[in-house]
Protein backbone atom coordinates (compact mmCIF):
# COMPACT_ATOMS: atom_id res chain seq x y z
CA UNK A 1 0.00 0.00 0.00
CA UNK A 2 2.75 2.48 0.81
CA UNK A 3 4.18 2.63 -2.64
CA UNK A 4 0.70 3.06 -4.18
CA UNK A 5 0.68 6.26 -1.89
CA UNK A 6 3.98 7.48 -2.92
CA UNK A 7 3.44 7.18 -6.47
CA UNK A 8 -0.53 8.80 -5.62
CA UNK A 9 1.13 11.92 -3.97
CA UNK A 10 3.40 12.02 -7.32
CA UNK A 11 0.83 12.50 -9.69
CA UNK A 12 -1.16 14.90 -7.40
CA UNK A 13 2.04 16.87 -7.64
CA UNK A 14 2.14 17.88 -11.29
CA UNK A 15 1.31 21.79 -13.17
CA UNK A 16 -2.14 20.94 -14.47
CA UNK A 17 -3.35 19.57 -11.29
CA UNK A 18 -1.96 22.74 -9.22
CA UNK A 19 -3.72 24.96 -11.59
CA UNK A 20 -7.17 22.60 -11.07
CA UNK A 21 -6.56 23.05 -7.57
CA UNK A 22 -6.27 26.81 -7.38
CA UNK A 23 -9.19 27.28 -9.75
CA UNK A 24 -11.38 25.58 -8.04
CA UNK A 25 -10.42 27.50 -4.89
CA UNK A 26 -10.67 30.54 -6.12
CA UNK A 27 -13.94 29.57 -7.54
CA UNK A 28 -15.40 28.24 -4.15
CA UNK A 29 -13.98 31.86 -2.66
CA UNK A 30 -16.00 33.90 -5.00
CA UNK A 31 -18.93 31.40 -5.04
CA UNK A 32 -19.15 31.55 -0.87
CA UNK A 33 -18.58 35.68 -0.95
CA UNK A 34 -21.67 35.98 -3.07
CA UNK A 35 -23.88 33.64 -1.06
CA UNK A 36 -22.36 34.88 1.79
CA UNK A 37 -23.14 38.48 1.01
CA UNK A 38 -26.64 37.92 -0.23
CA UNK A 39 -27.65 35.58 3.07
CA UNK A 40 -25.57 38.56 5.62
CA UNK A 41 -27.71 41.44 3.35
CA UNK A 42 -31.09 39.00 4.15
CA UNK A 43 -30.08 38.54 7.79
CA UNK A 44 -29.48 42.07 8.46
CA UNK A 45 -32.89 43.34 7.26
CA UNK A 46 -34.85 40.66 9.14
CA UNK A 47 -33.03 41.67 12.25
CA UNK A 48 -32.66 44.75 11.67
CA UNK A 49 -28.64 45.18 12.27
CA UNK A 50 -26.39 47.62 10.29
CA UNK A 51 -24.98 45.66 7.09
CA UNK A 52 -21.72 48.27 7.26
CA UNK A 53 -21.02 47.03 10.51
CA UNK A 54 -21.52 43.44 9.99
CA UNK A 55 -19.81 43.65 6.50
CA UNK A 56 -16.58 44.05 8.29
CA UNK A 57 -17.08 40.27 9.84
CA UNK A 58 -17.63 39.18 6.19
CA UNK A 59 -14.49 40.70 4.60
CA UNK A 60 -11.83 38.99 6.75
CA UNK A 61 -13.60 36.02 7.76
CA UNK A 62 -13.68 35.03 3.80
CA UNK A 63 -10.13 36.13 3.20
CA UNK A 64 -8.89 33.44 6.35
CA UNK A 65 -10.93 30.77 4.19
CA UNK A 66 -9.32 31.80 0.77
CA UNK A 67 -5.82 31.90 2.12
CA UNK A 68 -6.33 28.47 4.02
CA UNK A 69 -7.96 27.24 1.29
CA UNK A 70 -5.34 28.42 -1.10
CA UNK A 71 -2.12 26.70 1.38
CA UNK A 72 -4.11 23.79 1.30
CA UNK A 73 -4.24 23.53 -2.40
CA UNK A 74 -0.34 24.93 -3.12
CA UNK A 75 0.42 22.07 0.22
CA UNK A 76 -0.76 19.41 -1.92
CA UNK A 77 -0.58 20.04 -5.46
CA UNK A 78 2.61 22.18 -6.02
CA UNK A 79 5.02 20.49 -7.74
CA UNK A 80 8.14 22.83 -7.11
CA UNK A 81 8.11 21.45 -3.54
CA UNK A 82 11.10 23.40 -2.78
CA UNK A 83 9.11 26.45 -2.66
CA UNK A 84 6.96 25.21 0.32
CA UNK A 85 8.83 26.71 2.96
CA UNK A 86 8.92 30.25 1.80
CA UNK A 87 4.84 30.02 0.83
CA UNK A 88 3.92 27.99 3.84
CA UNK A 89 5.67 30.91 5.86
CA UNK A 90 3.85 33.85 3.60
CA UNK A 91 0.62 31.80 4.47
CA UNK A 92 1.33 31.46 7.97
CA UNK A 93 1.09 35.45 8.19
CA UNK A 94 -1.91 35.92 6.18
CA UNK A 95 -3.31 33.67 8.42
CA UNK A 96 -2.55 35.24 11.97
CA UNK A 97 -3.31 38.52 10.18
CA UNK A 98 -6.87 37.90 8.75
CA UNK A 99 -7.67 36.37 11.89
CA UNK A 100 -6.50 39.27 14.05
CA UNK A 101 -8.54 40.87 11.56
CA UNK A 102 -11.59 39.00 11.98
CA UNK A 103 -11.70 39.49 15.63
CA UNK A 104 -11.42 43.01 15.22
CA UNK A 105 -14.39 42.82 13.29
CA UNK A 106 -16.66 40.86 15.68
CA UNK A 107 -15.02 42.52 18.53
CA UNK A 108 -16.61 46.22 16.39
CA UNK A 109 -19.62 44.27 15.75
CA UNK A 110 -20.61 43.74 19.14
CA UNK A 111 -19.24 47.15 20.56
CA UNK A 112 -21.54 48.86 18.12
CA UNK A 113 -24.12 46.38 19.06
CA UNK A 114 -24.14 47.28 22.19
CA UNK A 115 -23.46 51.10 21.51
CA UNK A 116 -26.82 50.97 19.73
CA UNK A 117 -28.88 49.61 22.36
CA UNK A 118 -28.06 53.31 24.16
CA UNK A 119 -28.62 56.41 22.29
CA UNK A 120 -27.45 59.31 23.01
CA UNK A 121 -30.60 61.68 21.24
CA UNK A 122 -33.05 61.54 24.19
CA UNK A 123 -33.61 63.71 26.78
CA UNK A 124 -32.64 61.53 29.42
CA UNK A 125 -28.84 60.03 28.50
CA UNK A 126 -26.89 60.24 31.08
CA UNK A 127 -26.44 56.61 31.33
CA UNK A 128 -25.98 56.13 28.01
CA UNK A 129 -23.46 58.80 27.50
CA UNK A 130 -21.20 56.72 30.26
CA UNK A 131 -21.83 53.36 28.66
CA UNK A 132 -20.90 54.63 25.37
CA UNK A 133 -17.41 56.13 26.90
CA UNK A 134 -16.65 53.07 28.23
CA UNK A 135 -16.90 51.10 25.36
CA UNK A 136 -15.26 53.23 23.22
CA UNK A 137 -12.18 53.10 25.56
CA UNK A 138 -12.18 49.51 26.28
CA UNK A 139 -12.99 49.19 22.19
CA UNK A 140 -9.59 50.96 21.82
CA UNK A 141 -7.89 48.87 24.62
CA UNK A 142 -8.64 45.96 22.98
CA UNK A 143 -8.17 46.83 19.67
CA UNK A 144 -4.66 47.58 20.72
CA UNK A 145 -4.07 44.09 22.56
CA UNK A 146 -5.05 42.46 19.14
CA UNK A 147 -2.60 44.40 17.18
CA UNK A 148 0.00 43.60 19.79
CA UNK A 149 -0.36 40.18 19.97
CA UNK A 150 -0.97 39.45 16.29
CA UNK A 151 2.30 41.52 15.15
CA UNK A 152 4.02 39.08 17.99
CA UNK A 153 2.34 36.06 17.23
CA UNK A 154 3.83 37.16 13.21
CA UNK A 155 6.97 37.60 15.01
CA UNK A 156 7.23 34.61 16.17
CA UNK A 157 6.88 32.55 12.60
CA UNK A 158 10.55 33.88 11.95
CA UNK A 159 13.32 31.33 13.30
CA UNK A 160 15.74 34.46 14.23
CA UNK A 161 13.26 35.93 16.37
CA UNK A 162 12.58 33.15 18.47
CA UNK A 163 16.33 32.69 19.58
CA UNK A 164 16.45 35.99 19.98
CA UNK A 165 13.66 36.07 22.47
CA UNK A 166 15.75 34.47 25.14
CA UNK A 167 18.22 37.45 25.45
CA UNK A 168 15.08 40.06 25.44
CA UNK A 169 13.37 38.20 28.07
CA UNK A 170 16.55 38.35 30.10
CA UNK A 171 16.87 41.78 29.51
CA UNK A 172 13.25 43.10 30.34
CA UNK A 173 13.89 44.02 33.39
CA UNK A 174 16.32 46.94 32.38
CA UNK A 175 14.68 47.56 29.46
CA UNK A 176 11.03 48.02 31.30
CA UNK A 177 12.76 50.30 33.45
CA UNK A 178 14.42 52.38 30.55
CA UNK A 179 10.89 52.48 28.94
CA UNK A 180 8.90 53.60 32.02
CA UNK A 181 11.14 56.50 32.37
CA UNK A 182 10.82 57.51 28.95
CA UNK A 183 6.93 57.10 28.34
CA UNK A 184 6.29 58.51 31.96
CA UNK A 185 3.82 61.02 30.69
CA UNK A 186 2.49 58.80 28.06
CA UNK A 187 1.07 56.26 30.50
CA UNK A 188 0.04 58.42 33.38
CA UNK A 189 -2.34 59.92 30.13
CA UNK A 190 -3.37 56.59 29.05
CA UNK A 191 -4.23 55.72 33.15
CA UNK A 192 -5.74 59.09 33.39
CA UNK A 193 -8.30 58.36 30.37
CA UNK A 194 -8.93 54.53 31.51
CA UNK A 195 -9.84 56.54 35.72
CA UNK A 196 -11.87 59.38 33.77
CA UNK A 197 -14.41 56.39 31.74
CA UNK A 198 -14.83 54.42 34.33
CA UNK A 199 -14.87 57.04 37.47
CA UNK A 200 -17.94 58.71 35.66
CA UNK A 201 -16.45 62.35 36.00
CA UNK A 202 -16.64 62.63 32.36
CA UNK A 203 -18.64 61.33 29.67
CA UNK A 204 -19.10 61.41 25.76
CA UNK A 205 -21.44 64.66 25.29
CA UNK A 206 -21.28 66.21 29.00
CA UNK A 207 -21.25 69.47 28.98
CA UNK A 208 -18.37 70.87 30.51
CA UNK A 209 -16.61 74.56 31.22
CA UNK A 210 -12.73 74.07 30.74
CA UNK A 211 -10.18 77.10 29.77
CA UNK A 212 -12.95 79.45 30.43
CA UNK A 213 -14.72 77.59 27.35
CA UNK A 214 -18.05 76.64 26.85
CA UNK A 215 -18.41 73.16 24.89
CA UNK A 216 -19.38 69.34 25.28
CA UNK A 217 -17.21 66.46 25.23
CA UNK A 218 -16.43 65.21 21.58
CA UNK A 219 -14.29 62.42 21.83
CA UNK A 220 -12.51 60.53 24.18
CA UNK A 221 -9.19 58.58 23.96
CA UNK A 222 -6.64 56.54 26.01
CA UNK A 223 -4.62 60.21 26.27
CA UNK A 224 -6.51 62.91 25.41
CA UNK A 225 -9.96 64.50 25.47
CA UNK A 226 -11.61 66.69 22.32
CA UNK A 227 -13.63 69.21 23.60
CA UNK A 228 -16.18 70.82 21.24
CA UNK A 229 -16.59 74.39 21.75
CA UNK A 230 -19.87 76.31 20.73
CA UNK A 231 -18.33 77.97 18.22
CA UNK A 232 -17.21 75.05 16.60
CA UNK A 233 -13.49 75.02 17.58
CA UNK A 234 -12.56 72.26 19.04
CA UNK A 235 -10.29 72.41 22.49
CA UNK A 236 -7.95 69.33 22.90
CA UNK A 237 -6.61 68.55 26.24
CA UNK A 238 -4.14 65.32 27.91
CA UNK A 239 -6.40 63.43 30.15
CA UNK A 240 -4.27 64.00 33.12
CA UNK A 241 -5.71 67.71 32.84
CA UNK A 242 -9.37 66.54 33.91
CA UNK A 243 -7.30 64.38 36.95
CA UNK A 244 -5.35 67.22 38.02
CA UNK A 245 -6.73 69.84 37.15
CA UNK A 246 -10.99 71.47 38.26
CA UNK A 247 -13.67 71.89 35.75
CA UNK A 248 -17.06 72.34 35.75
CA UNK A 249 -19.45 69.44 34.09
CA UNK A 250 -22.84 70.62 33.59
CA UNK A 251 -24.23 67.59 32.92
CA UNK A 252 -22.97 64.90 35.54
CA UNK A 253 -25.59 64.15 37.15
CA UNK A 254 -28.49 65.22 34.94
CA UNK A 255 -29.29 68.07 31.59
CA UNK A 256 -31.68 70.22 34.16
CA UNK A 257 -29.92 73.57 34.71
CA UNK A 258 -30.79 76.89 36.49
CA UNK A 259 -29.41 80.39 34.75
CA UNK A 260 -29.89 83.45 35.97
CA UNK A 261 -30.32 86.97 33.99
CA UNK A 262 -29.60 90.25 36.20
CA UNK A 263 -30.78 93.81 34.51
CA UNK A 264 -30.22 96.68 36.04
CA UNK A 265 -33.28 99.25 36.17
CA UNK A 266 -34.66 102.41 37.88
CA UNK A 267 -35.81 103.15 41.41
CA UNK A 268 -39.11 103.65 40.63
CA UNK A 269 -39.77 100.51 38.63
CA UNK A 270 -43.12 98.44 39.37
CA UNK A 271 -42.13 95.41 40.57
CA UNK A 272 -45.53 93.61 40.85
CA UNK A 273 -46.25 94.54 37.58
CA UNK A 274 -42.36 93.46 36.61
CA UNK A 275 -43.24 90.16 38.06
CA UNK A 276 -46.88 89.64 36.81
CA UNK A 277 -45.30 90.18 33.28
CA UNK A 278 -41.94 88.21 33.87
CA UNK A 279 -44.42 84.89 34.44
CA UNK A 280 -46.79 85.49 32.04
CA UNK A 281 -44.07 85.74 29.11
CA UNK A 282 -42.00 82.81 31.11
CA UNK A 283 -45.45 80.30 30.11
CA UNK A 284 -45.46 80.88 26.83
CA UNK A 285 -41.85 79.82 26.26
CA UNK A 286 -41.33 76.35 25.03
CA UNK A 287 -37.68 76.08 26.64
CA UNK A 288 -38.58 76.83 30.31
CA UNK A 289 -39.55 73.46 31.94
CA UNK A 290 -41.60 74.57 34.40
CA UNK A 291 -39.40 73.49 37.27
CA UNK A 292 -39.05 76.69 38.91
CA UNK A 293 -38.58 80.94 38.33
CA UNK A 294 -38.33 83.57 40.55
CA UNK A 295 -37.86 88.03 40.62
CA UNK A 296 -35.63 89.33 43.39
CA UNK A 297 -34.10 92.69 43.74
CA UNK A 298 -30.21 91.54 44.45
CA UNK A 299 -28.58 94.94 44.97
CA UNK A 300 -29.76 98.05 44.91
CA UNK A 301 -26.77 100.54 44.19
CA UNK A 302 -25.64 103.67 42.14
CA UNK A 303 -29.13 105.22 41.40
CA UNK A 304 -29.88 101.88 39.77
CA UNK A 305 -31.60 98.20 41.41
CA UNK A 306 -30.30 95.35 39.98
CA UNK A 307 -32.96 92.38 39.64
CA UNK A 308 -32.57 88.47 39.18
CA UNK A 309 -34.54 87.12 36.59
CA UNK A 310 -33.98 82.49 37.68
CA UNK A 311 -34.98 80.75 34.92
CA UNK A 312 -34.62 76.56 34.53
CA UNK A 313 -34.16 74.64 31.49
CA UNK A 314 -34.12 70.53 30.55
CA UNK A 315 -30.60 71.62 29.27
CA UNK A 316 -27.79 74.21 28.54
CA UNK A 317 -28.52 74.66 25.24
CA UNK A 318 -32.28 75.36 25.79
CA UNK A 319 -31.56 77.65 29.07
CA UNK A 320 -29.05 79.88 26.80
CA UNK A 321 -32.07 80.32 24.54
CA UNK A 322 -34.20 81.40 27.13
CA UNK A 323 -31.70 83.72 29.34
CA UNK A 324 -31.51 85.49 25.31
CA UNK A 325 -35.53 85.84 25.41
CA UNK A 326 -35.63 86.73 28.90
CA UNK A 327 -33.43 89.95 28.73
CA UNK A 328 -35.10 90.82 25.53
CA UNK A 329 -38.41 91.26 27.05
CA UNK A 330 -37.22 92.55 30.17
CA UNK A 331 -35.65 95.28 27.93
CA UNK A 332 -39.02 95.67 25.84
CA UNK A 333 -41.02 95.76 28.61
CA UNK A 334 -38.85 98.23 30.47
CA UNK A 335 -38.75 100.40 27.08
CA UNK A 336 -42.84 100.39 27.38
CA UNK A 337 -42.77 101.67 30.49
CA UNK A 338 -40.46 104.80 29.88
CA UNK A 339 -39.31 106.49 33.18
CA UNK A 340 -40.62 104.09 35.48
CA UNK A 341 -38.00 101.58 34.63
CA UNK A 342 -35.26 102.90 32.55
CA UNK A 343 -32.07 103.71 34.52
CA UNK A 344 -31.85 107.42 34.96
CA UNK A 345 -28.71 109.28 36.31
CA UNK A 346 -30.32 112.11 39.02
CA UNK A 347 -28.23 115.40 39.59
CA UNK A 348 -29.11 117.45 42.52
CA UNK A 349 -27.84 120.99 41.78
CA UNK A 350 -27.25 123.31 44.24
CA UNK A 351 -27.12 126.94 44.05
CA UNK A 352 -25.50 129.55 46.69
Amino acid sequence: MEPGIVVELTTARSWPAFALAVAIVAAGAALATVILHRGVRLLSRHRGWDYARIGRIVGPFLTLVAVSGMWIAVRVTLPATDWLDGIGQVALILVIASSAWLLSGILAFAFGAVRARYPIDVADNGVARRVRTQLGLLQRIASAVLVVLAVGAILLTFPGVQALGASVLASAGLVSVIAGLAAQSTLSNLFAGIQLAFSDALRVDDVVVVEDEWGRIEEMTLSYVVVRIWDERRLVLPSTYFTTTPFTNWTRASSDITGTVYVDLDWRVPLDGLREHFDAFLATQPEWDGRGSSVAVTDATGGVVQVRFVVTAADSGALWTLRCAVREEVVRWAQAQGPLALPRARVDVLRD
